[in-house]
This record gives structure tokens, sequence and C-alpha cells, in this order.
């Protein structure tokens, strides 16, 4: 099986057409693109290794399966713009608005860099209230950026989603979507590591 390889494309920041798509597809895009974070003048780019997709209001895992709420709102407009909210009163979840406008779906990302899991990714980044309804730009400090890296097809598993038993036969889609180690060479192991990585 093939490791991941990074071209030497410039780096190339997500916009709202490469999220307005189904979920599935863009949660599986997602894989080996880079979430970067600027904070305190400090940039902090760490690869997507895991995703999930909650692919509309039919899907029962989804929280736009409920209708509209406040929580929900941000889902039912454009692409490209960070839903976050709060579970068990302790994390924060991060995911990206997907399809088109009034639509509701998103991909929640779980992994990236050396953070396995949701709230370990949104506690290490600083990421919280304040992003909710914010864009993926560099405008927002949180963002998401092409930068050439390929992870090989047979290096990505897809499972059904983790903690969704209660959406009946939607707890078993196959819709997360997770980098199986080993991925990357030891020369470039480094970039996984929540590093700066360079243009």
């Amino acid at each position: 099986m093939g490791k991941a390889t990074a071209s030497t494309i410039r780096p190339r920041v997500l916009e709202s057409d490469f999220f307005a798509r189904p979920a599935l597809t863009v949660a599986k895009q997602l894989i080996g693109k880079v979430l970067v974070r600027r904070r305190g003048g400090r940039e902090i780019a760490s690869v997507i290794t895991e995703t999930e997709a909650y692919v509309g209001p039919h899907d029962l895992a989804c929280h736009a399966s409920k209708g509209r709420t406040g929580r929900t709102d941000v889902m039912f407009g454009p692409a490209g713009f960070w839903y976050v909210y709060f579970i068990y009163g302790m994390h924060w979840m991060l995911n990206v608005v997907t399809d088109e406008v009034d639509h509701p779906a998103a991909v929640l990302i779980r992994g990236a860099g050396q953070w396995k899991g949701p709230a370990r990714l949104t506690k290490a980044l600083s990421i919280g209230k304040r992003l909710n309804g914010a864009e993926t730009a560099p405008a927002s400090g949180l963002w998401i950026e092409d930068r050439g890296i390929k992870v090989p097809r047979g290096r990505i598993e897809r499972t059904p989603r983790i903690g969704v038993e209660y959406a009946g036969p939607w707890a078993s889609k196959a819709y997360r979507f997770v980098v199986t180690a080993p991925t990357v060479s030891r020369s470039y192991r480094a970039k996984f590591r929540g590093r700066p990585l360079p243009p």
C-alpha cells in the first residue's frame, strides 16, 4: 500500500465551491487537506485524517433531522461556514457546512495532525462558540487548504459513524472516513504533528 505524498503545488485555500457539494463527497475529499488555525500571530497546520458526513434532514444522525433551530440555523445557510456546537457540557465539535442553501448537511472533522478525536482537536486549537457561523477563511482564523497531499485510496477506510446508535438504520451507514496508519514516510511525518507546514 502507498504512503501519503505531497506535491509542490502552491497552497490553496478551499473556498465555498469546494464545500457546496454533497457531504459524502466533501468528507472523503477533506482527507489529506490541511486545517489551519491562526491564533496570536502563530499558525498551526494539521493534516485532516478523519471525517464524518451528515447528509441532510433525512439522515436521523444529523442534527437537522429535528428541524431548524437556533443551534442548527447555520446548517441551512451557504456552504463553507463553520458549525461549532457544544456536547456533554464540556466539548466543542467542529463541522463545516456543505451542500446547497436550505439543504442542511455538514462534515464533522474528527481528527487532524496528532489529534485523534474531535474534542481533543478543538481543545488543542482553541476552537469554540466564537467560530460558530464564521466563514472557513483566513479572516476567521480557521480555514482549510489544499497543499497537494495525496492519501492513497487504500489507506482511507470507510466505517459507520461513531456515537450515533440512536439513528436507527442510519447508524450503520458507512459515512466515516479515516486514514489507516502508516500514512506517511518518516521524513514527512512531522507534517502530521500539528506543526506549521511550509508553503
